[in-house]
C-alpha cells in the first residue's frame, strides 16, 4: 500500500457540465442506451449545449462518458400543460430555452447499461435539481418514458391502468418507478408525446419535483422524501462482531448495511473503529497478536478497492472504519479510509494509540491531522481515542470542519464513556456535529476483540436550533443495528456566530492557541 498520508486515489466518477468536446462521446453513449430508436444527431447534442450550457450534465466514470443529462429551461404555462416532444423541445434542439422560464424542462437523462444500477442516474437528478435551487425555480417538468408499457398492455388494458399499478408498486417500470423513487410526482398521460417509441407506446407521463426552497399556498417546506433543505443526512452503523468463514462472506455483511443506508439517502455511512478485525475470525491458526495484525494488513489490497467501489455504487460517502495498515518506514498504524462517492479514497492515521493497541500489536501514531473535502462540506476524523484529546477536534474545526466522524471500537461500558463524554464535549466546545459508530458483539478468538461495548450516536452543539439533549440519534446499547440523523449546516453557523455562547467566536487568540508542530 502507498503511505496513508492525504489523499491515496483521485476521483474516478465525476459530474460536470457538459462541453462541445463531450459531444461525439454523448452521441456515441445515446446509441448505446437506445438500439432500438434513433439517437441524437450531433448537431442536437451541439444545439442542447449552445443554449443552456448550465443545463447539461455528463457522468464520466474512469474517464469515460457513462451518463448523459439534458435540460431547458421553460415556462410552466408551456409545460405543464399536455404538449409533444418535438414542440416543447425544439426538435430535440433544446431552441426553446426561455433565459426567463420558471421551470426546468428535463429533455434526457441516459445511462450507459454497463454502469446500471451505479445510481449513475440520481446523481444527475441531483444536478438538475441543484441548478434548479441555485436559479431559485419553482421546479422540474418533463415527459417520462415508460418502458414497460408495450409489453403489459395487454394485462392492464390501459396506460392509463399501467401507470397506476405503477404507483401502487403492483409493478415496476424501469423508468416511472425510478422517478417516483426521487421525489417527482405524476400529473397526468400524454398520449403521442414521442411517436416513435414503440415501448412506451407513444405515450410519456408528465413528472413535476417542486423546489422545496420556493414556497407555495400548497406545498410544505419539505422535499417528498422527508429531508428539509440544507440537510446532510449521516448513519452510524453499529456493526456486530461475528466469526465469518471467508473473505465473500465479509463482503456480504458489509455491502448489506451500505445499501440499507442508501435506501434512507444518506450522505455519509460510518463503521466503527477495526470492524475488520472480523477477518481475523477465518483464519485458520490461532495467530498471535501481532501476527494476527501482520496478517490484517494483507487485506488492504482488497478493502479498499471493495469499500471504494461501494461508495461509488451506492453514492453514498463512507466512513470506513479502520484497518492496521503498514505506512513508509513499515510501521504500522490504525488507518481509517474514507471513500468518497467520487471514488477518491482518503486516510486518517489515529494519532494516538491506546496503551493496548500499542502493547498487543505494537501499533504506532500517525501525525497528520487534516480536514477532508467532500461534496457535503469539510469533514475530520478522529479515531476513537482521539476524540479524547480536545486539541485534536479544534485543530480540525480550525481547518473548518463541521461534522466530526468517530469510529470507536471499545470493550465495556466504563472504556465506551469516555470516548462519548469526550465527543459530547467536542461538539459543545466546537459548535460541530460529532458522530460516534461502534462494534458490539464478540470475536473469542480474536486476541484484544474478545467482547464489544457500543451505543453509537450522533451529538449536536447544545443551544436552541439543535436536539434538547444535544443528541440527535442514537442506539440501542449492543445491539446491532442503524442510527440516522439529519444535520443542518445552517445550524451550526447560527451557533458559532449568533448561539447563546459562542465558543469559538469568544476564544482568547492573545492568550492561548492551537499549533501543529510537524
Amino acid at each position: 500500500m502507498k503511505s496513508p498520508k492525504g489523499k491515496l486515489v483521485r476521483p474516478q466518477l465525476l459530474v460536470r457540465c457538459a462541453t462541445m468536446q463531450d459531444v461525439p462521446e454523448i452521441y456515441a453513449l445515446t446509441e448505446r442506451v437506445y438500439p432500438n430508436m434513433p439517437p441524437y444527431k450531433l448537431d442536437m447534442l451541439r444545439g442542447q449545449i449552445n443554449h443552456f450550457p448550465q443545463g447539461q450534465f455528463v457522468a464520466i466514470y474512469q474517464d469515460v462518458i457513462v451518463g448523459y443529462c439534458a435540460t431547458f429551461r421553460v415556462d410552466g404555462q408551456m409545460a405543464l400543460v399536455p404538449h409533444k416532444w418535438k414542440e416543447i423541445t425544439g426538435y430535440g434542439y433544446g431552441s426553446t430555452h426561455d433565459p426567463d422560464g420558471d421551470y426546468l424542462y428535463g429533455m434526457e437523462v441516459c445511462v450507459d447499461p454497463h454502469v446500471r444500477g451505479w445510481r449513475i442516474g440520481k446523481r444527475l437528478y441531483e444536478e438538475r435539481k441543484k441548478l434548479c435551487k441555485n436559479l431559485k425555480l419553482k421546479g422540474i417538468v418533463f415527459g417520462g418514458r415508460l418502458p414497460g408499457l408495450s409489453r403489459r398492455i395487454k394485462q392492464f388494458g390501459t396506460a392509463e391502468k399501467y401507470v397506476e399499478a405503477v404507483h401502487a408498486r403492483k409493478v415496476r417500470d424501469a423508468v416511472l418507478t425510478f422517478q417516483l423513487a426521487n421525489g417527482f410526482k405524476f400529473l397526468r398521460l400524454m398520449p403521442d408525446y414521442l411517436p416513435f417509441d414503440k415501448e412506451s407506446m407513444g405515450y410519456a407521463a408528465l413528472m413535476v419535483w417542486e423546489n422545496p426552497l420556493v414556497l407555495s399556498a400548497t406545498e410544505p417546506n419539505r422535499t417528498p422524501t422527508g429531508r428539509l433543505p440544507d440537510t446532510v443526512r449521516v448513519a452510524a452503523i453499529q456493526y456486530h462482531q461475528r466469526r465469518i468463514e471467508n473473505w465473500d462472506q465479509f463482503k456480504t455483511y458489509v455491502e448489506y448495511f451500505v445499501d440499507v443506508v442508501a435506501d434512507y439517502r444518506a450522505d455519509f455511512a460510518v463503521f466503527p473503529e477495526l470492524f475488520t478485525l472480523q477477518l481475523l475470525s477465518m483464519e485458520p491458526e490461532n495467530l498471535g497478536p501481532r501476527e494476527a495484525i501482520e496478517a490484517l494488513t494483507h487485506y488492504a489490497q482488497q478493502f479498499v478497492p471493495f469499500m471504494q467501489s461501494l461508495a461509488i455504487r451506492y453514492n453514498v460517502n463512507i466512513i470506513g472504519g479502520s484497518l492496521p495498515t503498514h505506512v513508509e518506514g513499515n510501521e504500522v498504524q490504525n488507518v481509517a479510509y474514507v471513500f468518497l462517492r467520487d471514488g477518491s479514497v482518503h486516510t486518517q492515521s489515529k494519532i494516538h494509540p491506546t496503551p493496548s493497541e500499542r502493547s498487543w500489536w505494537n501499533i504506532q501514531g500517525g501525525d497528520e491531522l487534516h480536514t477532508i473535502q467532500t461534496d457535503c462540506g469539510p469533514i475530520g476524523v478522529l479515531i476513537c481515542y482521539d476524540a479524547e484529546f480536545p486539541e485534536l477536534a479544534r485543530h480540525l474545526v480550525n481547518q473548518g470542519a463541521f461534522i466530526l466522524f468517530v469510529p470507536f471500537c471499545t470493550d465495556e461500558r466504563q472504556a465506551y464513556l469516555r470516548v462519548r463524554y469526550c465527543a459530547q464535549a467536542r461538539a459543545v466546545e466546537n459548535q460541530c456535529y460529532v458522530v460516534l459508530a461502534g462494534n458490539v458483539g464478540n470475536l473469542p478468538s480474536v486476541h484484544n476483540m474478545d467482547i464489544q461495548y457500543a451505543q453509537s450516536c450522533i451529538l449536536t452543539p447544545c443551544d436552541f436550533p439543535f436536539s434538547r439533549d444535544g443528541i440527535a440519534a442514537d442506539t440501542t446499547p449492543n445491539v446491532e443495528m442503524i442510527c440516522l440523523a439529519d444535520l443542518h449546516p445552517s445550524h451550526i453557523r447560527i451557533a458559532r456566530h449568533e448561539g447563546t455562547v459562542q465558543n469559538l467566536k469568544d476564544r482568547r487568540h492573545d492568550l492561548y492557541e492551537i499549533r501543529w508542530k510537524k
